[in-house]
């Protein structure tokens, strides 16, 4: 039935067009003779074919356009009198004899423009003649394109200000006058539309009626762009008019594209200073209209009007504005009880938006507009709806985009109760876009009220949810959030050690509740941050040491303990490091019993907690590198420490690993600082200790293999007697030099030696450095002259 239809216009269209090309064949002809009698005949015979009935309005626009083409043609010869030897005045009484009204009525608004041009007559009476005589058309497709051929050839000829067809008199209200008419006129022919034809082809009516909407918005339009309509006159008469022409027609669409269309053309300055009279026309609209959408489109414009001109907006419209616009929005979404929840929050959103660009200054406002959210949304546990998540993301990020100090965001006390109406995996994302702010701007966090806040707004990146429907996040994802939890730590600073112990202690319960695969990665930049303060309270006891200070470094290092502790069974090597970083600054403030106190930690989880034999190795040479510097320490507790350290270093797994800790014990004995430790006998034992373990590791090796095996450790034992050597040991001599040389010597010329290029490129340096230390004069080439490297 449908293709039938459309195969029936498409014939009626082609026979109109084909009228139309016949009738302006001869039309042309008659204008090249400059017949006036068989133009006016051929051209009211051409526009004849405007009065079907049978076409759609998107066919008949096809129709319209082929005539107005040749209308335009056959204005300019209408303005040619010495083509047609006939007076403006005549010929517009002479073209009122056609015959019928609809070409009658072309013709007349065609002289019109041509009669307006000559100015034998006020533009004015011109143009109320022809809206006029317009009402004789009745029918809503022709009466529309009739009219709107009316306002395209009067767009450029009304008595507007400054025009030169203004005249004398208040010409600029006929101007005003006449475009409201014709819109008038307009609006109710398209409405009319809506009720032609039989019920059940409705769908496609609205269609068709929604194509013919630019025609009547135009009208609008060109009020906007009259010259003369300031806001007085936009106050008083074109708002008051085009609302009343909007609220009685009582039509959805046209309602809608209406108001739309008054939101788009008028200046933004205008709809703030009748916002009243706007937003009170929204509320009489028909339920079907979208008003959220229309007051987002304000609110939206009104934003944008106030960010590029925020000096010229005086404040107690601004006030008003917010007002008006909040108990608007309140009202929509109370008389709309089917509303869902998405539309409410995207109004909620358009005001929001409004506000942080009009009242930047008012976190009041921006909390308020916030609240009224939460309360909208009270009943629901969880926003479900994907649309209505996508908005409330939109509404939380707003104000983080707009203040680059993030924390003003967190002193919104509806924020965080905005944030927990969210699923867990868009909390998630939420809480990323929030550190990701604080990170981007470097915003430092002050207050513990403030991380207080924060990380229960984050509180979704901080715990794990016992929930069946929530996927286990990707572990490159996961610690992509971790990491950016970690970095958000370091953020948090206040130079008052008061303040900034508080900060520890608030970040440290949320952070200990993480669990065990988030506390290796958001532990350590908190232990840093107190040692930070630690550094900061040593230096504050040196510039007041006569003052007693609230906060001390004890308290902070009390706090350490604990903190670390949590990490002795889940990470014990990071545990490790962290009890040796907190003696280092437990050294730098002097205070021999915590820092032997965190090294006695290290050791028992190393003993209780690290049982593979990679991680022990590594474990030990960072606390013997850390206990090397330890010059605080007395002779009881270094004697304590040294003795764990050389006996752990004896009972790691493989004989290698032995060896190399072993020899790095041998730096526990001897400091280069005048005021440190030189023991140089206990030095020679671990070097000999060393030894004796790389001859027993060389024996496994020849055994295993069935030759010998690379001289590596023996050379790296060298070095370290070459070291002790130049530093006057007086336990290590020549002699011994000279004997571990010669073993070397001996283990690579034996026929069954492996050959290892790095071993043997490691030896050839260290010959090479003695040469060079034998070839120096004074002391140093004395020392080495007995020492023959063959």
């Amino acid at each position: 039935m449908v293709i039938a239809v459309t195969d029936d216009e498409d014939r009626w269209l082609a026979e109109g067009i084909a009228g139309i090309q016949q009738h302006a064949f001869y039309l042309h002809r008659a204008l090249d003779a400059n017949n006036l009698r068989e133009v006016l005949k051929f051209s009211a015979q051409m526009l004849s074919e405007l009065r079907t009935s049978k076409l759609s309005p998107h066919r008949y626009y096809e129709l319209y356009m082929r005539a107005f083409d040749e209308l335009k043609r056959l204005e300019m010869f209408f303005q040619d009198e010495k083509r047609h030897g006939v007076s403006v005045v005549d010929l517009y009484e002479l073209v009122q004899h056609a015959g019928n009204i609809l070409p009658r009525l072309y013709l007349l608004c065609t002289v019109g423009s041509v009669y307006i041009k000559s100015k034998e007559a006020p533009a004015k009476d011109i143009l109320k003649d022809l809206v006029e005589m317009c009402r004789a058309i009745q029918n809503p497709i022709r009466g529309l394109f009739l009219r709107s051929y009316l306002s395209q050839i009067s767009r450029d000829k009304l008595p507007d200000i400054g025009s030169e067809y203004e005249g004398n008199g208040d010409t600029l209200m006929d101007a005003v006058e006449f475009v409201l008419q014709n819109f008038t006129e307009m609006n109710k022919l398209w409405v009319r539309l809506h009720y032609q034809g039989p019920g059940r082809v409705r769908d496609k009516r609205e269609k068709e009626r929604s194509e013919l909407r630019d025609l009547v918005g135009k009208n609008l339009h060109v009020l906007s762009q009259i010259e003369g309509v300031d806001l007085h006159i936009y106050e008083e008469i074109v708002l008051p008019r085009v609302l009343e022409q909007v609220v009685n027609c009582n039509d959805s669409l046209a309602q809608y594209y209406l108001m739309e269309c008054m939101i788009q053309v008028f200046p933004d300055d205008y709809h703030l200073q009748t916002l009243e009279a706007l937003l009170g026309a929204c509320s009489q609209l028909q339920p079907a209209v979208d008003v959220k959408l229309l007051l987002s489109q304000l609110m939206d414009r009104l934003s944008k009007h106030a960010a590029s001109t925020p000096e010229i907006l005086p404040e107690f419209l601004k006030a008003e504005a917010f007002a008006k616009l909040s108990s608007a929005i309140q009202k929509v979404i109370e008389d709309q009880v089917d509303m869902p929840i998405g539309g409410a929050i995207t109004l909620f959103v358009s005001l929001l938006t409004f506000t942080l660009h009009v009242h930047c200054d008012r976190l009041d406002y921006v909390d308020q507009v916030l609240g009224a959210c939460v309360r909208k949304l009270s009943s629901m546990a969880k926003i479900e709806d994907p649309r209505a998540t996508k908005q409330i993301v939109a509404l939380l990020t707003a104000p983080l985009e707009k203040y680059s100090n993030v924390v003003t965001a967190l002193t919104l006390s509806n924020y965080p109760c905005i944030m927990n109406l969210l699923d867990h995996p868009t909390n998630k994302v939420m809480a990323m876009v929030i550190i990701q702010s604080i990170l981007k701007n470097e915003t430092y966090i002050s207050a513990a009220s403030e991380v207080e806040v924060l990380f229960e707004l984050i509180k979704g990146l901080m715990v794990d949810i016992d929930d069946d429907d929530v996927d286990e996040p990707d572990e490159e994802d996961f610690k992509e959030e971790q990491n950016s939890v970690a970095r958000v730590i370091n953020m948090f600073h206040n130079d008052k050690p008061e303040e900034m112990l508080k900060i520890i202690n608030v970040a440290r319960k949320h952070i200990l509740v993480g669990g065990p695969q988030r506390l290796p990665i958001t532990v350590p930049p908190l232990v840093f941050s107190a040692l930070r303060l630690v550094r900061r309270l040593r230096h504050l006891q040196g510039e007041s040491a006569a003052e007693e200070m609230l906060v001390t470094p004890e308290n902070v290092f009390q706090l350490l303990t604990q903190t670390v502790e949590t990490l002795s069974s889940i990470s014990p090597e990071l545990a490790i490091r962290l009890y040796v970083e907190c003696a280092e600054a437990a050294k730098d403030c002097n205070l021999e019993y915590i820092a032997y106190e965190f090294f006695a930690q290290a050791f028992l989880v190393y003993e209780e907690e690290v049982a593979d034999s990679k991680a022990q190795v590594t474990a030990i040479h960072v606390i013997i590198g850390s206990l090397q510097s330890m010059t605080i320490l007395g002779d009881e507790n270094r004697d304590t420490l040294t003795h764990k350290a050389t006996g752990y270093s004896a009972k790691l797994l493989k004989k290698p690993d032995q060896c190399r800790a072993i020899y790095a014990c041998s730096h526990l004995f001897w400091t280069d600082s005048e005021e440190g430790i030189k023991d140089g006998e206990r030095v020679l034992l671990c070097l000999k200790r060393a030894l004796r373990i790389a001859n027993a590791a060389q024996q496994i090796t020849n055994v295993a293999r069935g030759k010998g095996g690379p001289v590596t450790l023996f050379v790296e034992i060298l070095n370290k007697y070459l070291y002790f050597y130049e530093r006057d040991n007086p336990h290590v001599t020549s002699a011994m030099i000279q004997s571990l040389l010669d073993l070397i010597k001996a283990e690579k010329e034996s026929d069954s030696a492996v050959v290892d290029r790095a071993s043997a490129a490691f030896y050839s340096s260290t010959i090479r450095y003695i040469l060079s230390q034998k070839q120096k004069g004074g002391m140093i080439g004395e020392k080495y002259g007995p020492i023959n490297v063959g």
